[in-house]
């Protein structure tokens, strides 16, 4: 008689019910760069503030938001995860709330700021939260991919929801619809995500907070005024050489202090390392696209920003499709590598397609392909990148770990809107004094150079990336190994190891569950190729984790796990089941 097969478990709907409530809340944040951009022409009209004041409703937010990532990372860490990002939902909210009531251009630019730094509170308490739900194997690959694909597409969708908004509602809207996905993600996380109590909360870095801080505020705000003011202005020198001084006495400090704001050890590991630096790239691109593009569309080809909107979905097919399916099917096996290079290169494929566009160009001609391709890339690369930058960290530097995600994202977007928008100011004029009065043609020129030099940014940020980052299939830094005849008792919130055979070869495919001492089902899954494994633990207590392989006997291990950490467990399965005739 063949056997029913075992029901779905509870902690695995758990996980992805928490994955459905956190990517609303991202979705919530990426929506919210775009959305308001959208709408800006008619806020001013409903406002009546000058055009100089209307890039402040933007940079408020970035400069809130940038600079306060990472003690927003450090809080989460500190305070709680899941009660950093209640708190931060609520706050971005009423400050969304505040923002579309606003009755004059003060109270709107107030509400951006507060926006920005609830926001730096909320990010990273959603990306720790997803690391944290999701340690490993393919699970946690399909998980990154869904929160890349959000991540990636964000931008266009906030295009076309503020374009049918702004169009067919109002203006204000686009700062209301905020509370919407807010009060959702605040009920889910309410009734799916557990408490994630800590036993000690370590001192905050005073100064290492105000030098980070303060240093990248300087940055944001340096490349953020260098397109009106220029390169060689004085402000933006002034910024932009304070900014690197303080991020180098922050690094200094980092050194030195015992609780450091972003302890050295997340950044300095190569994979680490490289996927934040191919984060920092790809977020160029990203604001690259979404900018100029956008530019090109509504005054060259005359689209409404609806249809702008409508534009930019196959890119947003192409990302949601490939960083849902590639990296969870590749990245367990041939490692971060290999996608973070091929598809920094499809980026930079795509970005110098778009640089051919010329008067003669149409939408279907010279941008739907280009967007798909772009699609490709950015769904392979950022999905990889992502899931890469927080593998492996210590429980307690997870928020910090997802901020600098976060961050080279933000700055990212900054640099790459301030360089290529000097490359684009510096190629019309170039094009205007070799043919004085064409100027619609120097336009498009602009855009062609800036899509090439961001081209040629993403093959540089390719080779670079792929020469940091290791070969090899991703792993996370294991814990000191205990013995392996006892049972082990120590701080922690779950269990991983390695399954092996009698003769010590590492089984794959192994079936390991993992329950309390009460009989309930915590976590299930299946061992890598190699063996490995890794379980996550709701609560403290006594544990029983069963192992079952193909041809043996299943085994089972006691566990003690108390909360904070993982701790290491190598199991070692019965005997080969001989085989009857």
């Amino acid at each position: 008689m063949t056997s029913a097969p075992p029901a779905p478990d509870l902690a695995s709907r758990r996980r992805w019910s928490i994955l459905a409530v956190i990517a609303i809340a991202q979705l919530m944040v990426v929506l919210d760069n775009t959305i308001v951009n959208i709408s800006l022409p008619s806020a001013q009209a409903d406002l009546g503030f000058a055009d100089a004041d209307r890039q402040w409703v933007v940079t408020a937010y970035a400069l809130a938001f940038g600079s306060l990532l990472l003690l927003g990372g450090r809080m989460s860490d500190l305070f709680g995860r899941k009660r950093a990002f209640m708190v931060g939902l609520v706050g971005f909210a009423v400050a969304s709330m505040v923002g579309g009531a606003a009755v004059n251009f003060e109270m709107l630019v107030i509400s951006r700021a507060a926006q920005g730094a609830f926001g730096a509170l909320l990010a990273p308490a959603a990306l720790s939260l997803l690391t944290t739900t999701f340690p490993g194997g393919r699970d946690r690959a399909r998980a990154f991919g869904v929160f890349s694909a959000i991540a990636g597409s964000g931008a266009a969708l906030g295009l076309l929801l503020g374009g049918v908004l702004t169009e067919y509602v109002d203006w204000r809207w686009c700062m209301y619809v905020n509370a919407v996905f807010a009060v959702a993600a605040l009920i889910g996380a309410a009734v799916v995500m557990p408490a994630f109590p800590r036993r000690e909360r370590p001192r905050l870095d005073v100064l290492g907070t105000l030098a980070g801080s303060a240093g990248l505020f300087a940055i944001v705000y340096g490349f953020a005024t260098a397109e009106t003011d220029g390169w060689s202005s004085g402000p933006v020198l002034g910024f932009l050489g304070g900014g690197v001084a303080l991020l180098i006495t922050f690094v200094v400090l980092q050194r030195t202090v015992a609780a450091p704001l972003l302890p050295l050890r997340v950044v300095l590991d190569r994979n680490r390392g490289g996927a934040y630096l191919a984060i920092l790239v790809l977020a160029s691109g990203m604001f690259a696209v979404s900018l100029f593009l956008t530019y090109y569309l509504q005054e060259q080809l005359g689209f409404s920003p609806v249809l702008t909107g409508v534009a930019f979905l196959p890119m947003v097919a192409s990302i949601v499709a490939t960083s849902t399916t590639i990296p969870a099917t590749l990245l367990p096996r041939v490692g971060p590598k290999p996608l973070i290079f091929a598809g920094m290169l499809l980026g930079a494929g795509a970005l110098f397609w778009l640089s051919r566009i010329d008067p003669g160009t149409t939408y279907a001609n010279g941008v739907v392909g280009p967007l798909i391709l772009m699609g490709l890339g950015l769904g392979t690369a950022m999905s990889t990148s992502i899931n890469t930058a927080t593998l492996g960290v210590d429980p307690q530097d997870a928020g910090v770990a997802s901020a600098t995600v976060n961050t080279m994202q933000q700055v990212g977007g900054s640099v790459g809107t301030a360089l290529l928008s000097s490359v684009a100011g510096t190629a019309a004029a170039s094009y205007l004094a070799a043919n004085p009065g064409r100027t619609t043609e120097a336009t498009i020129s602009s855009y062609g150079s800036t899509f090439l030099a961001a081209s040629g940014l993403f093959l540089v940020g390719a080779i670079v990336a792929g020469a940091i980052v290791r070969r090899g299939r991703p792993h996370a830094p294991r814990p000191v190994p205990t013995t392996a005849d006892a049972p082990t008792s120590v701080s922690t919130s779950g269990v991983e190891g390695t399954v092996r055979d009698d003769a010590g070869a590492p089984l794959g495919l192994t079936v390991l569950t993992l329950m309390t001492d009460g009989g309930a089902q915590t976590d299930r899954a299946v061992a890598d190729d190699d063996g490995r494994f890794r379980l996550a633990a709701e609560h403290a207590g006594a544990h029983l984790l069963l192992a079952a392989s193909p041809g043996h006997r299943p085994v089972a291990v006691h566990v003690a796990l108390g909360e904070g950490g993982t701790v290491r467990r190598d199991v070692t399965t019965g005997p080969a089941i001989e085989a009857r005739v």
